[in-house]
Parts: structure tokens; C-alpha cells; sequence
């Protein structure tokens, strides 16, 4: 993958603010960023680094998206379901702040 100079300088950003680099199965297309959990599927275009899909949450080999039932908020990934504690939310809404905050848009 050859990314630009501005790339570059975001992902060292996202490094340096703790999240990590992982890979997501059936997603290895894409630049995985996780921390505490969370992850975020990010695609190099155009000299930028644009959030692909929604944040969610690392189960076994995919991402539970953020889901709301009748028994509260859960992240889910097929026929897996973990409950969202109010600090998994919080953590939640910080790592996609953050991140915002680093790559934009």
C-alpha cells in the first residue's frame, strides 16, 4: 500500500495517542485501528484517511456494531451479543471522538 506523506503523519498520530494497528478478517483491505476494544476500519483515499463503516467493538474475528433491543445496548456480530455497560459506552463515545478527532470528517 503506498500512502502519502499526510497518511503517514496521521497514522503516526493515532500511534501516538495509543491505538494500535490490527488486522480484521474479512476486512484486510482496510487499516484496522483498536483501543480497549473498540475498532475502527480506516481506508487511504484521495491523500486522506476516511473512516470506513461504523466504530465498533473487537469480537473473535469481526466487529460488533453498536445495536440497541429490548434488553438495552449490545454489540453484536452475528450470533454473538455482548451487553454495553455504561463504561463500554462511555469508552464507546471517546474512542470515536478521538478518533474524529485525529483522522476528521
Amino acid at each position: 500500500m503506498d500512502l502519502e506523506t499526510s497518511q503517514v503523519a496521521i497514522l503516526e498520530k493515532l500511534f501516538s495517542a495509543g491505538f494500535r494497528f490490527v488486522t480484521v478478517e474479512r476486512a484486510e483491505r482496510y487499516l484496522g485501528v483498536e483501543r480497549e476494544g473498540f475498532v475502527a476500519l480506516l481506508e487511504p483515499a484521495d491523500g486522506r484517511i476516511k473512516l470506513f463503516g461504523q466504530v465498533g467493538y473487537l469480537m473473535s474475528s469481526g466487529i460488533g456494531m453498536l445495536v440497541e433491543g429490548r434488553g438495552g445496548k449490545c454489540f453484536v456480530w452475528h450470533d454473538q451479543s455482548l451487553r454495553a455497560t455504561p463504561e463500554m459506552l462511555a469508552g464507546y463515545e471517546k474512542f470515536k471522538k478521538e478518533l474524529k478527532e485525529i483522522v476528521g470528517g
